[in-house]
């Protein structure tokens, strides 16, 4: 059986872990890429009579590497360890992505299209003609709904057909002329040469709505206090929501507590057998489940939808200056958040009311 590495890049937020996630399903592990401290998720599968591994690159949107992100995607993509790259990109947007792509184009001609959010394209009446864009760049270009694994049999074909070829490393410091003005001009103007070709919009700008919010959660005077007072409802919400069912979880193992020591003792169970499944590990698993259950239920769905709505990006964008300041970047704001989120359910003092379960 053949195999295959192929790496996966793209800009944040255009679906890439959906891609991932479709095409590697279960079979894949995360660690940290070695030296640095950026998790990276690996996923193999296997189609038809080969076997191909899945890397998923941090997300970037330049080559011009001006984070730790970017730096583990751009040594990756220049070390030649992939046999092909697959790009994705996200359709209602497709000028802004193909920066990315036209410097990865640079590097390799091992490179395979994924336009994702396709159902979110034609919403905005925006339609792309593929098989032109494939023409422009001289590159298989796939169309997908990765959400509801539309073209995934396509996509999966497309690298099976794939022409691999044979792809030397590149020194990353390579891409240091990706920095120029010059340089970035002309990348700027290809893409949008290659957008007004094969890209047609119904409506005037499909975009405006996204550019009034934006004015609003991402101004000087409201982009704060917006952030700060969503996030604290989420928080209260996760908080005060959790003792409701946390509290009924507790009375039902409570419940189940006695019903078990009356089977035990019934039994006749020796104390020193008693003890250690009642006081241990059953107090232990019920408690665990009756604290954390509970909030992580309502946090991460909530979390999950300010995601999907793409508030998110705009709070790291509304921190990333002051971040800048310490040496760091606004996303981590997000990494900063989830732990402090977390602490109350962990902290011995929350839901005090709820734990008591003799």
């Amino acid at each position: 059986m053949k195999s295959r590495t192929i790496a996966l890049a793209g800009n944040p937020n255009v679906g890439k872990s959906t891609v991932f996630n479709s095409l590697t399903g279960l079979n894949q592990h995360t660690g940290n890429w070695p030296g640095k401290t950026v998790s990276g998720a690996q996923g193999a599968f296997t189609y038809k009579d080969t076997r191909y591994l899945l890397v998923d690159l941090p997300g970037t949107y330049s080559l011009a590497a001006t984070s730790i992100d970017e730096t583990v995607a751009r040594d990756y993509l220049c070390s030649g360890e992939a046999d092909a790259t697959l790009i994705v990109v996200d359709g209602t947007c497709l000028e802004r992505n193909l920066n990315l792509v036209l410097q990865i184009l640079s590097i390799t001609e091992n490179v395979i299209l994924c336009v994702n959010l396709l159902d979110e394209a034609r919403k905005k009446k925006i339609s792309i003609d593929l098989d032109q864009l494939s023409r422009l760049l001289g590159i298989p270009v796939v169309g997908m709904s990765a959400r509801a694994r539309d073209g995934l049999d396509l996509l999966l074909e497309t690298l099976h057909t794939f022409e691999y070829k044979e792809d030397p490393a590149v020194k990353a410091d390579w891409t240091e002329h990706l920095r120029s003005d010059e340089t970035r001009r002309g990348i700027l103007r290809r893409a949008h040469e290659i957008c007004t070709s094969c890209v047609t919009v119904e409506k005037k700008d499909p975009h405006a709505f996204d550019r009034r919010l934006d004015k609003i959660v991402t101004s000087r005077k409201f982009g704060f206090p917006i952030m700060l007072l969503l996030l604290f409802f989420i928080f209260w919400l996760t908080i005060t929501g959790a003792n409701y069912p946390s509290q009924g979880l507790t009375a039902l193992f409570a419940w189940l507590r006695a019903q078990l020591e009356a089977f035990l003792s019934y039994l006749h169970t020796p104390a020193f057998i008693e003890a250690p499944l009642i006081d241990g590990i059953y107090k232990t698993l019920t408690w665990v489940i009756s604290v954390m259950l509970p909030p992580m239920a309502i946090f991460f769905p909530l979390f999950t939808l300010l995601e999907d709505f793409g508030y998110l990006p705009r709070v790291a964008f509304n921190m990333d200056h002051a971040f800048k300041k310490c040496c760091a970047h606004g996303k981590q704001a997000l990494t900063m958040w989830f732990v402090y989120i977390r602490m109350p359910f962990s902290s011995s003092g929350a839901y005090s009311k709820s734990r008591t379960l003799s």
